[in-house]
C-alpha cells in the first residue's frame, strides 16, 4: 500500500512578523508559542498518522482508542492555533478596537452590546479549567453566534459549529510575558484582535 503521495500537516507561518504584536505580546513569546508549541502539535499529528499508516501496510495492530484520542488532541490544537494566528494583528494595523458590519449587529443582537459580550467572552476564557480555550462559535441551527469553551483542543467542542475567533489559555500563550497572570494575557489579547478577520469568517459561514 502506498503512502507517499498522502498529504500531511504542515506548520502555517506567521502572517505577521514575530515582532508586529509588541509591546501586548512579545516576539519571545509569539516565536515560542508559534515555533515549539504549534509545531509539536503538527509534529504529533503527523507520527499518529504515520503509526496508523504503518499498521495498515503490516497489518499489525494498534491500540486505537489510545492513538485516536491522541491524533484528536494534536489535530486539535494544530485547527485552533491555525485559525489563532489570524484573529490577530498588530494594534493600530488591524488589531484592536471593535468589530464593525454585519458581525457587530450580531453580536448586539445576542449579547445587547459589544461590551457584553467582551465581558462574557473574558470570563469564559479566565474559567478555562486547566489548559484550553475560549472561542466565537457559531449554530446554523439556530442562527445564534454562541461563546466555547474548550478544554485542552478537543474536550467540550460544539459539533459542526463554526469557529470564528479563538483564544488560548495554555500557560504556553502567555508565560513568558505574563508570568500566571491571566487576566493580563486576556486584557492584552483585546488590543490585537483582527475583527476585520473575525467578520469575514462570520460573512463566509
Amino acid at each position: 500500500m502506498a503512502t507517499a503521495s498522502l498529504k500531511k500537516y504542515e506548520l502555517p507561518p506567521l502572517p505577521y512578523a514575530p515582532d508586529a504584536l509588541e509591546p501586548h505580546i512579545s516576539k519571545e513569546q509569539l516565536s515560542l508559542h508559534h515555533d515549539k508549541h504549534h509545531q509539536g502539535y503538527v509534529t504529533g499529528a503527523n507520527a499518529n498518522l504515520e503509526k496508523l499508516e504503518k499498521a495498515r501496510q503490516e497489518g499489525t495492530e494498534v491500540d486505537m482508542k489510545a492513538i485516536l484520542k491522541e491524533l484528536s488532541f494534536n489535530i486539535g490544537g494544530h485547527v485552533l492555533h491555525t485559525l489563532f494566528w489570524p484573529t490577530m494583528a498588530p494594534a493600530g494595523k488591524g488589531g484592536g478596537g471593535k468589530p464593525g458590519g454585519a458581525l457587530a449587529d450580531r453580536i448586539d443582537q445576542e449579547w445587547g452590546s459589544f461590551e457584553r459580550f467582551k465581558a462574557e467572552f473574558t470570563k469564559a476564557a479566565a474559567s478555562v479549567e486547566g489548559s484550553g480555550w475560549a472561542a466565537l462559535a457559531y449554530c446554523t441551527m439556530t442562527d445564534r453566534p454562541m461563546i466555547m469553551q474548550i478544554e485542552k483542543h478537543n474536550n467540550h467542542v460544539y459539533p459542526t459549529f463554526r469557529i470564528l475567533m479563538v483564544l488560548d489559555m495554555w500557560e504556553h500563550a502567555y508565560y513568558v510575558d505574563q508570568r500566571n497572570n491571566k487576566g493580563q494575557f486576556i486584557d492584552a489579547f483585546w488590543n490585537v484582535v483582527n475583527w476585520d478577520a473575525v467578520n469575514k469568517r462570520f460573512e463566509n459561514l
